[in-house]
């Protein structure tokens, strides 16, 4: 079933996204995989953010939500997360700064002592049809929301986590398979996965892990904010299962990697593609 054509300002928002989104609301059950793990969730107010934010509250996790000024849809976000028994802390600001970035991890070290999970998830895109329409602009500040923050942040982080804390990266199947048309968007994911290869043995000696996230098309606002409307329509029917995933098929992923159940997995970038394989 397709999308209806639908237009969006960026950054989007999932009260007007039609249909509406499953976070997982209705359905995970939590089973205290991350009782009392302090977590950081940059883009935590709607999308694949809000169901990881979600899953990790109901797992036992107090979330600090990071998010650029989507006010009502982190407000709903950090309810969710209330509503599960746990802490939400929002915090709003541009990741395109660095000192921003480093505030998020101060904010986060001041209201839970540590940091236990870090999920840099938030991330900037837009479709051209040419390189010339790219402004330099653009370029420039895709780069600085995707792969740059995750630098500043994780360099602010490291200090204040634990053996054992673990760092999840949202990548995406264009790191494997770039779409031409998402071509800023695209190379700056190509570079997590790389940064997150080489994070993970950066930090083996401290018992840190680090592994990424490679989701295909997943219905979030994102999409209709910054597709035509024509490819919204159509959106999600290119891969194997012939639709677009829902934000509460990823989350698990990343619960699996905040846990300890994963304490072995590091270096790793594991696909939620709906069958279109990464190699």
């Amino acid at each position: 079933m397709n999308q209806p054509k639908q237009q969006q300002e960026p950054p989007g928002l999932e009260s007007a996204l039609q249909p509406k989104a499953d976070h997982g609301e209705a359905s995970y059950v939590g089973s205290g995989k991350l009782k009392d793990k302090a977590t950081v969730i940059t883009g935590g107010d709607s999308g694949i953010g809000r169901a990881v934010a979600l899953a990790f509250a109901r797992e036992g996790a107090d979330v600090l939500i990071a998010y650029l000024n989507e006010h009502e849809d982190a407000q709903e976000t950090a309810r969710l997360v209330e509503e599960a028994g746990r802490k939400a802390i929002l915090m709003p600001g541009d990741l395109a700064d660095a000192s921003h970035c480093r505030a998020i991890v101060a904010k986060a070290v001041e209201e839970f002592g540590r940091i236990d999970v870090l999920v840099n998830n938030a991330a900037f895109q837009m479709t051209h049809d040419s390189l010339e329409e790219i402004p330099d602009e653009e370029w420039e500040y895709t780069f600085k929301v995707n792969i740059t923050a995750m630098f500043h942040i994780c360099k602010a982080a490291v200090p204040h986590m634990k053996p054992g804390s673990s760092i999840i990266n949202t990548t995406s199947i264009n790191s494997d398979n770039p779409k031409p048309t998402l071509l800023a968007y695209a190379t700056t994911k190509g570079a997590i996965a790389n940064f997150t290869a080489g994070l993970s043995q950066l930090l083996a000696e401290k018992g840190i892990r680090a592994n990424s996230v490679a989701p295909g098309p997943i219905w979030t606002p994102l999409i209709p904010a910054t597709m035509p409307p024509d490819q919204v329509e159509g959106f999600g029917q290119q891969v194997p299962m012939k639709r677009p995933g829902q934000p509460a098929e990823v989350a698990p992923v990343y619960v699996l990697l905040a846990s300890s159940q994963a304490s072995y997995i590091s270096g790793a970038r594991i696909a939620v593609t709906g069958g279109t394989p990464i190699l």
